[in-house]
């Protein structure tokens, strides 16, 4: 019985630990991919600034082709925005807060079965006469929660992926012949 109680209290005093360490941990994240693409901004931004046009390059569309999405009349401007509910990917909304073309469209997005809001970014800056580096980004609050906290140590291995598939699939897109 002895030995019980001291294999408890051992793994409630890992416990309390981890979480004593999660309260100290970064409690905001910011994940952030580059690629460069043989097309000037304004060949390029078409594809970025209209929320319908990322279902042609995104990751999660091609990962749930079954995901439900809806949009707002106007997927272009400021305060459009696209929906989504997806058994694999999550459900959530993205809201344009910033459209400045060719350069830079910027989002919010909500992820409402996770209480998680994070702010987006993708910029579009000349290399040269004929290319472009996209740069997508991603930041968040990660709150008081350890939990969240602990999680934000892993949002780079997380969301880094998806953006460098999402990019790679830009650039396809984007220097595709015709495109």
């Amino acid at each position: 019985m002895k030995l019980l109680i001291r294999i408890f209290g051992g793994l409630v005093a890992v416990w309390l630990l981890l979480l004593l360490i999660g309260l100290v941990l970064p409690g905001h994240y910011r994940v952030e991919r580059s690629v460069v693409v043989a097309a000037k901004p304004a060949k390029i931004y078409p594809l970025v600034g209209d929320l319908r046009s990322w279902a042609k390059w995104g990751v999660w569309f091609e990962r749930d082709p079954a995901m439900k999405i809806s949009y707002s009349p106007v997927t272009s401007e400021v305060g459009s925005w696209s929906s989504w509910t997806s058994k694999s990917q999550g459900d959530g909304k993205m809201t344009i807060s910033l459209v400045r073309p060719p350069e830079a469209f910027e989002y919010r997005m909500d992820f409402s079965d996770m209480g998680m809001v994070a702010w987006g970014t993708l910029v579009l800056a000349p290399v040269g006469d004929l290319s472009t580096r996209a740069t997508m980004s991603m930041e968040g609050d990660l709150g008081r929660s350890p939990i969240n906290r602990w999680f934000g140590l892993f949002m780079d291995k997380l969301i880094g992926p998806d953006f460098d598939s999402g990019l790679s699939n830009l650039k396809r897109l984007a220097e595709a012949p015709g495109a």
